[in-house]
């Protein structure tokens, strides 16, 4: 397969995987059995309102936050608004202050490539548990491209790299590193 197509088909994955973060029941929360400790009416906690749902019976522990890392309650602050057929994100100052800069994000990946040696993948504020589910809407998930292939890991891994604050990003993402390198 040649680059510009293999550009193309990641371009066309990463769009629909957003796509479906976005449709109510696509990521499997609405449609999740009763949780220990959720609302009584049986009320599912709601997609799309902050970096994530760590379903409690995952076996994997919540992220905590850490010193010199990017939280995702910090790129969860965003607000979005419609505009123009698309939902454009508003910033919170603090937010639009890491544009450009060198960070580190700690979170989960999900490939976009096959193997076991990554160079693009989204990194998510909680794990993926299906492999047809986004775990997160767009504020709970950063695009990243790293500078060589690195091993995937269903761990939690830290990334560093140059941050890109995205206002209009055409597949709807809020986030993005380039130039990343994991974090031993």
């Amino acid at each position: 397969m040649n680059t510009e197509r293999q550009h193309t088909t990641t371009r066309a994955t990463t769009a629909l995987l957003l796509a479906l973060a976005l449709v109510p029941g696509a990521t499997g929360q609405v449609l999740s059995p009763p949780i220990a400790g959720a609302p009584a009416n049986g009320a599912a906690p709601a997609i799309g309102s902050g970096p994530g749902f760590h379903d409690p019976r995952s076996a994997f522990q919540p992220l905590q936050e850490r010193d010199g890392i990017v939280s995702w309650r910090a790129l969860s602050a965003v607000t979005t608004k419609p505009m123009n057929n698309r939902i454009a994100p508003t910033f919170p100052p603090s937010v639009q202050a890491l544009n450009q800069q060198k960070v580190k994000v700690q979170g989960f990946m999900m490939p976009l490539e096959p193997g076991d040696k990554q160079r693009h993948f989204l990194l998510s504020a909680v794990p993926t548990t299906c492999a047809f589910c986004i775990p997160a809407g767009p504020e709970g998930l950063v695009e990243v491209r790293t500078r060589t292939p690195v091993k995937y890991s269903v761990e939690a891994v830290i990334v560093e790299g140059r941050m890109a604050v995205l206002n209009d990003d055409p597949y709807g993402l809020f986030y993005r590193i380039t130039d990343g390198e994991l974090v031993p």
